[in-house]
């Protein structure tokens, strides 16, 4: 279901792009070339700043938003998920929150007001707030990231788990492009409501 927010801003979604009829796109969002969005996966930008704005929601070319990940932001902010970055089964990004170029989110994991440079891998059910998470990091499994303490604890991510998660950006972008014959042709869309 794609849909209007309250100040009227509907999702633009690419057209090589492909998100599944059970995803909820709302508002301000932007969806890239070649994204996979899976399904009951839910991107909301219609929570307004004190100004009265709406924030953007960017998922940038190649990356994959999957089954039951949650993208939402704290009224006014901008949410970016990097190029070929995965988000896995079930995970939440709530904004304001950067995610860098060729991340993998794990499942179940949550990231909130904070920034991943590229190729950090943030494995299952860990927890990342209010930090800055340098390039190429490995946060493990049930970890919580939330001072610079925990930030320096972390080493970088084992390059099986890199490869791993190139292989996730692989296979998603193949189930766009296989994908996208079922999504409306020609020029990139802003959808109508549903």
């Amino acid at each position: 279901m794609v849909e209007s927010n309250h100040a009227g801003d509907l999702p633009r979604i690419a057209a090589t792009a492909y998100v599944h009829a059970s995803a909820v796109l709302i508002g301000n969002v932007v969806v890239e070339d070649r994204v996979f969005i899976g399904p009951n996966a839910v991107i909301r930008a219609d929570e307004p700043g004190p100004d009265g704005k709406v924030g953007t929601i960017v998922v940038e070319q190649e990356a994959n938003v999957q089954d039951g990940v949650v993208i939402h932001a704290l009224g006014g902010t901008d949410v970016r998920i990097g190029q070929g970055s995965s988000l896995a089964h079930a995970a939440v990004v709530h904004g304001p929150c950067d995610v860098g170029g060729d991340c993998f989110l794990g499942f179940n994991s949550v990231v909130f007001k904070a920034s991943l440079a590229g190729g950090v891998i943030v494995m299952h059910q860990a927890m990342v707030e209010g930090v800055t998470i340098p390039r190429g990091k490995f946060v493990p499994s049930m970890t919580a990231v939330q001072n610079e303490e925990d930030v320096l604890r972390l080493g970088p991510a084992p390059p099986e788990l890199s490869g791993f998660a190139r292989e996730v950006r692989r296979i998603n972008v193949f189930l766009a492009e296989a994908s996208h014959v079922n999504q409306p042709t020609g020029e990139d869309v802003p959808f109508k409501k549903c």
